[in-house]
Protein backbone atom coordinates (compact mmCIF):
# COMPACT_ATOMS: atom_id res chain seq x y z
CA UNK A 1 0.00 0.00 0.00
CA UNK A 2 1.50 3.70 -0.99
CA UNK A 3 1.18 6.17 1.96
CA UNK A 4 -1.51 8.69 1.62
CA UNK A 5 0.94 11.29 2.79
CA UNK A 6 4.50 11.81 4.04
CA UNK A 7 6.64 14.40 6.43
CA UNK A 8 8.87 15.20 8.40
CA UNK A 9 10.90 17.32 10.56
CA UNK A 10 13.47 20.75 9.18
CA UNK A 11 16.70 18.52 9.51
CA UNK A 12 15.44 15.33 8.38
CA UNK A 13 16.18 13.53 10.89
CA UNK A 14 12.34 12.43 11.58
CA UNK A 15 10.22 10.98 8.78
CA UNK A 16 6.71 9.31 8.64
CA UNK A 17 4.20 8.25 6.09
CA UNK A 18 0.26 8.42 6.96
CA UNK A 19 -1.14 5.10 5.01
CA UNK A 20 -4.35 6.40 6.31
CA UNK A 21 -7.08 9.33 6.01
CA UNK A 22 -6.15 12.49 7.78
CA UNK A 23 -8.83 14.63 8.87
CA UNK A 24 -9.07 18.46 8.64
CA UNK A 25 -6.79 20.73 10.21
CA UNK A 26 -7.62 21.87 13.46
CA UNK A 27 -6.23 25.21 14.47
CA UNK A 28 -5.66 24.73 18.48
CA UNK A 29 -5.27 28.40 20.28
CA UNK A 30 -4.99 26.95 23.81
CA UNK A 31 -1.93 27.63 25.77
CA UNK A 32 0.32 24.67 25.54
CA UNK A 33 -0.39 24.96 21.71
CA UNK A 34 1.12 28.55 21.63
CA UNK A 35 4.08 28.04 23.86
CA UNK A 36 5.19 24.55 22.01
CA UNK A 37 4.99 26.21 18.50
CA UNK A 38 5.43 30.07 19.63
CA UNK A 39 2.26 30.37 18.12
CA UNK A 40 -1.38 28.80 17.55
CA UNK A 41 -1.04 25.29 16.17
CA UNK A 42 -2.43 23.57 12.95
CA UNK A 43 -2.76 19.98 13.50
CA UNK A 44 -4.08 17.27 11.29
CA UNK A 45 -4.69 13.66 12.62
CA UNK A 46 -4.93 10.08 11.72
CA UNK A 47 -5.88 6.69 12.92
CA UNK A 48 -2.37 5.69 15.11
CA UNK A 49 -2.00 2.19 13.01
CA UNK A 50 -1.80 4.43 10.29
CA UNK A 51 1.11 6.35 11.14
CA UNK A 52 4.12 5.04 10.70
CA UNK A 53 7.93 6.33 11.40
CA UNK A 54 10.31 5.75 8.34
CA UNK A 55 13.52 7.66 10.61
CA UNK A 56 12.99 8.10 14.03
CA UNK A 57 16.55 8.30 14.74
CA UNK A 58 15.95 12.15 16.57
CA UNK A 59 12.48 11.31 17.73
CA UNK A 60 11.66 12.21 21.64
CA UNK A 61 8.87 12.66 23.35
CA UNK A 62 7.79 15.07 26.23
CA UNK A 63 4.94 13.83 28.47
CA UNK A 64 2.99 15.57 30.39
CA UNK A 65 -1.03 14.60 32.52
CA UNK A 66 -1.39 11.86 30.01
CA UNK A 67 -0.83 13.58 26.97
CA UNK A 68 2.79 13.61 24.77
CA UNK A 69 4.12 15.63 22.16
CA UNK A 70 6.95 14.13 19.67
CA UNK A 71 9.23 16.17 18.71
CA UNK A 72 12.90 16.25 17.00
CA UNK A 73 15.92 16.44 19.54
CA UNK A 74 18.17 17.70 16.31
CA UNK A 75 16.11 20.53 14.87
CA UNK A 76 13.38 21.07 17.86
CA UNK A 77 10.26 20.65 14.88
CA UNK A 78 7.07 19.97 16.86
CA UNK A 79 5.71 16.72 15.04
CA UNK A 80 2.92 14.92 17.05
CA UNK A 81 0.54 14.86 19.72
CA UNK A 82 -1.60 12.64 21.44
CA UNK A 83 -3.56 12.06 24.72
CA UNK A 84 -3.45 8.78 26.37
CA UNK A 85 -6.38 6.11 25.22
CA UNK A 86 -7.42 8.23 21.87
CA UNK A 87 -6.75 5.59 18.85
CA UNK A 88 -5.72 8.96 16.91
CA UNK A 89 -2.80 10.85 16.72
CA UNK A 90 -2.29 14.39 15.62
CA UNK A 91 0.42 15.63 13.50
CA UNK A 92 1.85 19.46 13.01
CA UNK A 93 0.05 20.30 9.15
CA UNK A 94 3.13 21.91 8.63
CA UNK A 95 5.72 19.12 8.59
CA UNK A 96 3.44 17.46 6.15
CA UNK A 97 5.20 17.39 2.34
CA UNK A 98 3.29 18.85 -0.03
CA UNK A 99 0.40 18.64 -1.75
CA UNK A 100 -1.57 17.80 1.64
CA UNK A 101 -4.82 17.74 -0.04
CA UNK A 102 -6.18 19.02 3.12
CA UNK A 103 -8.73 21.78 4.36
CA UNK A 104 -9.00 23.78 6.81
CA UNK A 105 -11.42 23.04 10.08
CA UNK A 106 -12.47 24.52 13.00
CA UNK A 107 -10.46 26.64 15.25
CA UNK A 108 -10.49 25.44 18.89
CA UNK A 109 -9.52 27.05 22.24
CA UNK A 110 -10.45 30.89 20.66
CA UNK A 111 -10.50 32.16 24.24
CA UNK A 112 -7.16 31.71 25.12
CA UNK A 113 -5.86 33.01 21.78
CA UNK A 114 -2.82 35.18 21.95
CA UNK A 115 -3.59 38.98 22.47
CA UNK A 116 -1.16 39.91 19.84
CA UNK A 117 -3.61 38.29 16.88
CA UNK A 118 -7.18 38.70 16.14
CA UNK A 119 -8.97 35.92 17.38
CA UNK A 120 -11.09 34.03 14.72
CA UNK A 121 -14.86 33.71 15.64
CA UNK A 122 -15.49 31.34 18.04
CA UNK A 123 -17.32 27.95 15.87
Amino acid sequence: MSPRAAGGCLCGAVRYQVNGPLRDVIFCHCTRCRRTHGHFAAYTACARDDLELVEQRSLRWYESDERRRGFCNECGASLFWERAGRPTISISAGTLDEPTGLSPGEHIFVADAGDYYERPPSQ
